[in-house]
């Protein structure tokens, strides 16, 4: 091999791992002028280190500064002053909101990083009406409107499987779970957004008012303007969830149960799969906490390495609906091809289901596991090729390592 390419090489693979920064330090002048700014909250330029690191942990970018907003105003100010330096600034501007990105789209490289979970503090409102919905900040934790909604009988359609994320940052991308299949993502269940825009203009915006710039900015990564404030739809809220988990030693029956399920009218109201070896536990991963009721182990699920399917599925139900929910879940269960004695389930409250990440992560923090790099790819393949991809992905590469989940959430194209 040529020096010349082993050198390329060496530099292409710094590059993959987010290790090679090239930050330009703004100009002192700019840092003064941006002290002077009239603002509700404050900047920091010294204290800014916990904004270079993400939930990623593959890349580290160290800002100038750190907006610590008081009110949209600020971030508008501030977003408006960096626009009137002109195009040949190199100052940039990045929102944050729990720091769930994994390539440091969060960070900014000698840039501002606005914290927007500081506008936390602006109060969510709950319109319980005919066509109900909750307002609420950009920079809110998604668990805090589900307390909030639930107060009133009331929760968001569609989630993200961990709560602790802000509104914001789930809107700028997508907002996937196992309730996509039926109500599409999160950014299909929004009926109004403030943003601050690009030349640090307030603008409300809707299916009506402002369309091209609301549908640009639900899952447009935050390249057309920051979100500050969402209007999201809520439905009847659910006290208890009948929890399923089974197991597919053949992707065919798995795939195919899939697809059955999102098209039937009567169903599941959450539907998720994963990929799983053996050795890497069945039951349980780092995502959730599931404790079944009365298991039933074979052996052969225990240490053979085989590549093996799990199907994650619930139904909603209040308790004076539990006879009717088990009839359902019953007849639904009976048309599918699982493995024989590989039906596990435990009934929960709604909340415990939607929060069942977040137990785990405290698990993982007390053992120091949490903080380290979590390189993530999101796929979304047609039904045409998934065969192909499960054949040639989880067929060869997935035996050689056992790290981290594989999910695959089947959706309709529709929603």
């Amino acid at each position: 091999m040529k020096p010349s390419l082993v050198q390329f090489l060496k530099v292409f693979l710094l590059l993959a791992l987010g290790r090679v920064t090239n930050t330009q330090v703004p100009d002192q002048d700019v840092l003064v002028s941006l002290g002077k700014l009239p603002l509700d909250g404050h900047f920091s330029f010294h204290d800014v280190s916990t904004a270079a690191w993400d939930f990623g942990n593959l890349s580290s970018f160290m800002p100038a500064a750190v907006l610590h907003p008081g009110s949209v105003d600020d971030i508008a100010a501030t977003v408006r002053h960096v626009f009137l330096m002109g195009e040949h600034s190199t100052l940039t501007v990045a929102a944050r909101g729990h720091g769930h990105s994994l390539r440091g789209q969060s960070q900014a490289a000698g840039g501002i990083v606005i914290k927007m979970e500081s506008l936390r503090s602006v109060k969510m409102r709950v319109n319980s009406g005919a066509s109900p919905y909750v307002d609420a900040s950009g920079g809110e934790l998604w668990i805090n409107v589900l307390h909030e909604t639930l107060k009133y009988g009331l929760a968001p359609k569609s989630w993200t499987d961990y709560l602790h994320l802000t509104i914001g940052g789930t809107l700028s991308n997508a907002g996937v779970s196992g309730q996509t299949f039926r109500h599409g993502p999160q950014i299909s269940n929004v009926n109004e957004l403030e943003i601050v825009t690009g030349r640090g203009e307030i603008v409300t915006c809707s299916p009506e008012q402002n369309s091209d710039l609301f549908h640009a900015a639900l899952g447009g990564l935050g390249q057309f303007g920051i979100i500050t404030r969402a209007r999201i739809a809520l439905e009847p809220a659910p006290k208890m969830v009948r929890w399923i988990r089974v197991l597919y030693s053949d992707f065919a029956s798995f795939t195919e149960d899939q697809e059955m399920l999102i098209s039937a009218e009567r169903t599941f109201d959450y539907i998720e799969g994963f990929v799983i070896i053996n050795r890497t536990g069945i039951l349980n991963n780092w995502r959730s906490s599931f404790n079944p009721q009365d298991p039933v182990w074979a052996s052969q699920f225990e240490s053979d390495r085989r590549v093996i399917f799990s199907l994650e599925i619930t139904k909603n139900y209040n308790p004076e609906e539990a006879e009717n929910m088990e009839q359902e879940v019953n007849n639904l269960l009976s048309q599918l091809r699982y493995m024989p004695l590989s039906l596990f389930h435990t009934d929960v409250t709604y909340i415990e289901f939607l929060d069942r990440v977040h137990s785990s992560e405290v698990k993982l923090r007390a053992k120091g596991m949490w903080e380290v790099p979590h390189p993530w790819l999101n796929l979304i393949i047609p039904r045409s090729s998934i065969h192909t991809f499960a054949r040639e992905v989880f067929g060869k590469i997935l035996k050689d390592s056992s790290n981290g989940p594989i999910m695959i959430y089947p959706v309709n194209k529709s929603r």
